[in-house]
């Protein structure tokens, strides 16, 4: 298994709406691993998106697991068009991205997320996600709406910091 060559800011693909997947086939379950081999070799990554290799798909990988510290999570997750149905509270945390690799940013983001999905075979599922696995799961729907952390920075002036 091979990664895929990561797009950076400002590629407009980022930028790009994706749309829905509703082929469950061999080839998606291949491009998945490809997916998850990427993000593996990604420097501290604990989520991505398909249209950061490229594929404008609603496919992501939330993995919490790989938090610095021990968290509350779901195991690794790959979510295939998720929607988040509700959302609560507010907090503030820095975030960094794969596709923006040289900075990180304040952003502001739920606490507790209610998010509806489909698993790699197509199977509907639900999560209540809360705290860093929820901000991971949001960053990465971001993705598949074409929004990046910078369109959600606090300041730009003052929260986006050079690594």
């Amino acid at each position: 298994m091979a990664a895929l060559p990561i797009l950076t800011y400002p590629d407009q693909r980022l930028k790009t709406v994706c749309d829905p997947v509703d082929d469950f086939g061999t080839e998606l379950q291949s491009f998945i691993d490809h997916l998850l081999e990427t993000c593996a070799g990604g420097p501290g990554a604990v989520g991505i998106a398909a249209p950061q290799v490229g594929r404008l798909q609603r496919i992501c990988f939330v993995d919490a697991t790989k938090a610095k510290r021990p968290v509350e999570n779901h195991g690794p997750l790959v979510l295939i068009n998720p929607e988040i149905t509700h959302w609560d509270g507010f907090a503030v945390g820095r975030e960094g991205c794969l596709s923006v690799p040289d900075y990180t940013g304040k952003v502001i983001r739920a606490e507790t997320i209610e998010l509806q999905a489909r698993d790699r075979n197509g199977k509907p599922c639900q999560f209540t996600l809360k705290g860093f696995e929820a901000r991971i799961a949001q960053h990465e729907v971001d993705h598949l709406d074409g929004i990046l952390f910078l369109d959600r920075l606090v300041s730009r002036h003052a929260d986006l910091k050079r690594r």
